[in-house]
């Protein structure tokens, strides 16, 4: 046996991995990092798309192409193709019957001549006369049976896709078809506008007109879909013609209808299509600049395209409000891109959904936000970068994923507690399973055992959860920390947002995960001060409003510090301006800009409380005021603290050495 093996094409590869979710988020991560909102991460991550393995295009590729399209479209050729021929062959068929008349010397044939002469410049009225004209030529009635020919298929072309090839040769049992067609599809419509069709009488339909509708529609609503997508392209090829264009080609369309015996069935259908899909654009004109002719049923195709496209297009963009990629129509993504651009829309709405099932997103009030397991991976993200930039040799950090992050070991042990992060005592664990009667049958498995080495051979000791003993480590000492984050609007203003928060989610990380005793709180500062917890951290976004309230922050946390008198006390101030409001005895800010001398002094008054508190108090200056740097020289000089002026680049790697100097120190 031979076997051929080459590149899978039809849809997704089978064998290709999954993509990792946590790798969506954390490519999220970067951009919520430097300071954009969830909804907004998520938006510019669906846009570039989902990079590795399987190399999904994301919404800015399809847009291209969508834009590529509709402007290969524009350019393919004119709306007046039709017209144009139309025109050709009914001066050609004059022509021949002037040719015929000009060597006959009777009245009847200067009459004829005058007939001709005396025709309408508009084509379907001279058409509409020469309906009933006796044809002296014959080559001039074989023309113009081959204009009325062209017409009929270009007019029921540009309303059914298909049928100007089964007119290709017509006869009248093939036109007597399609008009029992109509009026079988206008009863079927009639039929579902009283609630009684039902799908077999629309496979009834199909199966005996299947060949009229190379769509392949499945049901009644697909095929009225195709049907008023294509009307509404023919109308916006009249809208978008001259007058004059427009008004020959209209009548041309109508002598063609009434000819062929199809003007009530075709009122009776673009009425029910109207009526039913209100929502197309029927009479939105659109201009097509290529130099070629194109026939009528080829040009209601292109405007057909053009308008899918332009749907596709905003659909593509996600920039209106509530904008969600089930809004994008896969059968639209399929027509204009092809079987893989909707295997690639549907990997980024995958990537959406197990966002959310796997909890880390979460809509709430149709607003997208980060669940707290989302947030302590970004900060363990943000804390990496910090130690990235750290140097690694002269701080003796380094990586080590087989530590505890308590002390050093006691040699005791205790019960297992949930969250508890020691290592389990093996020894131990087994002993209290064997004590508690958990030898099974030797050869045998369960669930939950654990297989032990006997002097008869290997038995099974099965384990409940209070059989666990967790080995006990040293105790460190604990540290009450408060991290001071200024979120006025002048932080954003000079690019140092995005700093300040990746900051309070790396001390946040850091803390959680080598000094889980310390009592770590955040707090966010503008004309009032808050506590931020830990989930909140980073969907936060500065306050659009005027103060720098350090004086209300350094009251809350002092609040903090005697909540916890035996920890040891760690303040840390991010900031980019001096004080400008204080908060006054009725709870309420009040702000000056310059400070005033009552803002000042209450801050520092506080500053003081701080010193006396043993507060060690060090502040993180990201601007260079004159007024700022004296504010800060003084608030060191009363606490004894230090000053930084870091770029907002190294503000995470300043404040996490800082935290671990003073841990070290304590």
């Amino acid at each position: 046996m031979a076997f051929r093996y080459g590149e899978y094409h039809d849809g997704p590869d089978p064998l290709a991995p999954p993509y990792d979710v946590r790798a969506a988020l954390d490519e999220m991560g970067d951009a919520i990092l430097s300071g954009s909102t969830p909804v907004h991460a998520l938006r510019d991550l669906l846009k570039r798309g989902l990079p590795g393995a399987q190399d999904r295009r994301g919404l800015d590729d399809m847009l291209r192409e969508v834009r590529r399209r509709r402007r290969d479209l524009r350019e393919r050729g004119r709306l007046d193709g039709t017209l144009e021929k139309a025109r050709a062959l009914l001066d050609k068929a004059i022509g021949q019957e002037r040719a015929e008349l000009f060597p006959d010397p009777s009245d009847d044939a200067r009459l004829r001549e005058a007939g001709l002469d005396a025709l309408p410049e508009d084509t379907a009225a001279a058409i509409q006369e020469l309906s009933t004209y006796e044809w002296r030529s014959q080559a001039a009635r074989q023309t113009f049976e081959e204009l009325r020919d062209l017409l009929r298929r270009e007019v029921l072309d540009s309303q059914f896709r298909g049928l100007r090839d089964a007119l290709a040769n017509p006869d009248p049992e093939a036109m007597e078809r399609v008009r029992q067609m109509m009026s079988d599809l206008n009863d079927m419509l009639d039929k579902d506008a009283r609630g009684q069709h039902t799908q077999a009488d629309f496979d009834a339909f199909m199966a005996k007109y299947d060949d009229m509708f190379p769509e392949k529609p499945r049901n009644l609503e697909e095929l009225v879909d195709i049907l008023a997508r294509r009307a509404a392209a023919t109308q916006r090829m009249l809208a978008s013609m001259t007058p004059r264009q427009r008004e020959e080609l209209a009548g041309l369309i109508n002598q063609t209808l009434d000819q062929a015996g199809l003007s009530d069935e075709m009122r009776r259908l673009g009425e029910a299509l109207y009526a039913r899909r209100p929502d197309l654009a029927w009479n939105a004109p659109e201009r097509l600049t290529g130099e070629e002719p194109l026939a009528m049923g080829d040009a209601v195709t292109a405007l057909e395209e053009l308008a899918d496209l332009t749907q596709l297009e905003t659909a593509l963009r996600q920039d209106y409000p509530g904008a969600r990629l089930d809004d994008i129509d896969e059968s639209a993504v399929r027509r204009a891109l092809g079987r893989s651009a909707v295997d690639d829309l549907e990997a980024l709405k995958r990537i959406e959904r197990e966002l959310e099932q796997q909890g880390y997103l979460l809509r709430r009030r149709g607003k997208l936000e980060l669940t707290p397991k989302a947030v302590r991976r970004l900060g363990e993200t943000a804390l990496r970068r910090v130690f990235t930039s750290l140097d690694a040799g002269r701080r003796g950090d380094h990586d080590q994923h087989d530590a505890g992050s308590a002390g050093e070991l006691t040699g005791s042990s205790r019960p297992w507690r949930f969250g508890d992060e020691q290592p389990i005592d093996v020894v131990r664990t087994l002993v209290n399973g064997v004590r508690s009667g958990g030898v099974a049958v030797p050869g045998t498995t369960t669930r939950g055992a654990v297989r032990a080495a006997g002097s008869g051979g290997r038995v099974a000791v099965r384990l409940s959860v209070d059989d666990f003993e967790v080995a006990e480590t040293e105790r460190r000492s604990a540290a009450a920390v408060c991290l001071l984050v200024d979120l006025s609007y002048s932080m954003a203003l000079r690019g140092t947002w995005a700093a300040a928060k990746q900051t309070a989610l790396a001390l946040q990380a850091l803390v959680a995960s080598k000094f889980p005793q310390d009592a770590v709180q955040i707090i966010g500062f503008s004309n009032y001060a808050r506590v931020l917890q830990p989930d909140e951290l980073a969907g936060l976004d500065w306050d659009m409003v005027q103060g720098t309230n350090l004086h209300h922050a350094l009251l809350i946390a002092g609040r903090h510090l005697d909540r916890h008198p035996d920890f040891e006390p760690v303040v840390l101030v991010v900031t980019d301006g001096e004080p400008t409001a204080h908060l006054m005895r009725n709870g309420r800010s009040a702000f000056e800009w310059p400070p005033s001398h009552e803002t000042l002094e209450l801050t520092l008054a506080e500053v003081d409380k701080m010193t006396r508190r043993r507060a060690t108090l060090n502040v993180f200056m990201l601007a260079a005021d004159d007024r700022l740097k004296e504010f800060v020289d003084e608030v060191a000089r009363r606490n004894g603290g230090r000053v930084f002026s870091p770029s907002a680049e190294r503000l995470g790697e300043y404040v996490v050495s800082d935290f671990l100097r003073l841990r070290r120190a304590r």
